[in-house]
């Protein structure tokens, strides 16, 4: 074949190269190359770049191997909390999961499996020491027992707690049904904005609302620990590069210590999940247009009632806007969509906080 310009060689055998082969032949700038040893020249160049470059691809394939099936074992379990179908299926799982952990790790240590117990599931296990020395399955399943059985009294105490107001606010607010609430969830050390359907979270008692909790937990930490596991993955694929020195095979180092990587990912996922949800408590209920605003168990409107008594009771003081920050101080935020801003200056998220779009978080 002809090539008609002699950028084509340039930019495959480099132009220094190229420059002195044309300058022996003879040849003039922009001629038209119909040389046969030329043609076949490219040819096997252009063979051996293209495969050069499958091979590279082929490569980066391998490497991307390893990441999907991580990839798939998370977005399967990010999508159970994000659709809440499995959700309740998935957090028994990892309860279990801790509760097995636990007694391994504190196997012949009795104070440290209570306070093991109650750091990462936020109670203090009825077990004699008697039956924590026989160990074993057993054991694992009665801690997990009472494990379930202490999660469920707390979401219990927490829809006894809020039904009886959000039906309040039902009841005084028609006009504004359709109006989410949010709740800011806390253990003590972590808050969350957790959005609520109003109407819903009455009619199932309170379930609706046990479950957006569980969704915002689940599907909080999920997205912030694959995050930090990404970078980590990213680190790893850098590093083993340096394997090759060592004549070893620097995708095989990566698939090993890639799944003690994600290994690791899911422990942290499951510690940090159990470790919220068994804590968690509602603080707080605000609504977009901001009359009724609820601490602890009760709900109040500024609606005056008589009672009963035909007689008006005084109306309610307005809320009393407590100062959260400085405007220039640094702060982290949540936005309703699940998003977070990390240190970022007060005066530039104040207004989303103040309209309920946003919340500080630890």
């Amino acid at each position: 074949f002809f090539v008609s310009l002699e950028d084509g060689l340039m930019r495959m055998f480099g132009s220094d190269r190229i420059a002195k082969v044309m300058d022996r032949m003879g040849m003039e700038e922009g001629e038209v190359i119909q040389s046969s040893m030329i043609t076949s020249s490219i040819e096997r160049a252009q063979r051996k770049v293209e495969e050069n470059n499958f091979g590279m691809r082929k490569r980066l394939i391998e490497y991307d191997d390893v990441m999907n099936i991580q990839r798939d074992t998370i977005y399967k379990r990010r999508k159970n909390a994000l659709f809440g179908e499995r959700l309740a299926l998935d957090i028994a799982n990892i309860i279990f999961d801790t509760c097995a952990d636990i007694v391994a790790q504190t196997a012949g240590n009795f104070e440290e499996f209570e306070v093991r117990c109650i750091q990462r599931l936020g109670m203090k296990p009825e077990i004699s020491e008697a039956e924590f020395s026989k160990g074993g399955a057993q054991l694992t399943s009665k801690l997990y027992e009472q494990a379930e059985n202490h999660y469920k009294a707390k979401n219990d105490n927490i829809r006894k707690n809020i039904v009886p107001g959000l039906q309040q606010i039902l009841n005084d607010r028609q006009a504004m049904v359709d109006e989410p609430f949010m709740a800011v969830v806390g253990d003590g050390n972590k808050r969350i904005p957790v959005y609520g359907d109003l109407r819903k979270s009455v009619d199932t008692d309170g379930r609706e609302l046990i479950l957006a909790i569980e969704k915002s937990i689940s599907l909080g930490i999920i997205d912030q620990e694959w995050k930090e596991h990404l970078r980590d993955m990213d680190d790893l694929k850098q590093s083993v590069q340096n394997a090759s020195y060592e004549q070893k095979d620097p995708l095989l180092i990566y698939k090993f210590e890639g799944v003690e990587l994600f290994q690791n990912f899911l422990k942290k996922v499951n510690s940090e999940t159990v470790g919220f949800i068994m804590k968690a408590g509602v603080e707080e209920i605000r609504f977009q247009q901001a009359a009724p605003v609820a601490k602890g168990p009760v709900l109040q409107t500024n609606k005056a009632d008589d009672g009963g008594t035909g007689e008006a009771k005084a109306p309610s003081r307005p809320v009393q806007v407590q100062k959260l920050a400085n405007r220039n101080d640094r702060v982290n935020v949540q936005y309703r969509n699940g998003t977070v801003k990390r240190d970022v200056k007060y005066k530039s998220v104040e207004n989303d906080v103040l309209s309920g779009d946003a919340v500080l978080i630890d």
